[in-house]
């Protein structure tokens, strides 16, 4: 469920838990077209048969920048803020790749604002996200993102 705030209250934010994106499954196809985008076709992601075959993951598994990227897709449906002129991706603090994720599986994303910090036209975010792997003991990834809001 997205949460929607007013621009002028996005102070308040802080210490908020927005909860669970939707599930997602990462499929072949996204892994393919992703390996495409960065030019990386390691067997592991992209031959299914030898990954199988020879991976000890079991089956081919996301690029672990595939799978932080779709922080990006989760982040748009946990929080709206009204008001604003722009929204940025600032970057990222820190990042942690627990877990693969196989093809097939579905992952979801949690978010948690930390800090919420003035910015000249704006306000930045500190997030703390973590993507969870449906039926997975350990998330998939751990990362705190920054996020600018303009008005």
């Amino acid at each position: 469920m997205t949460t929607t705030v007013p621009y002028a209250e996005v102070p308040s934010l802080v210490g908020r838990d927005l909860g669970w994106s939707d599930w997602l499954e990462v499929t072949q196809d996204r892994v393919n077209v992703f390996a495409d985008a960065v030019d990386d076709h390691q067997w592991i992601h992209v031959e299914p048969e030898r990954a199988r075959a020879e991976s000890p993951f079991g089956g081919p598994i996301a690029h672990g920048f595939l799978s932080l990227s779709l922080t990006t897709r989760f982040w748009t449906e946990l929080l709206e803020v009204d008001g604003v002129t722009t929204k940025v991706n600032y970057g990222l603090d820190k990042v942690r790749f627990i877990s693969p994720v196989q093809v097939g599986a579905r992952v979801r994303m949690n978010a948690v604002i930390a800090e919420v910090a003035e910015i000249p036209g704006g306000f930045q975010l500190t997030v703390d996200q973590t993507i969870e792997i449906e039926g997975g003991t350990k998330p998939a990834v751990a990362a705190r993102g920054l996020y600018r809001f303009y008005a």
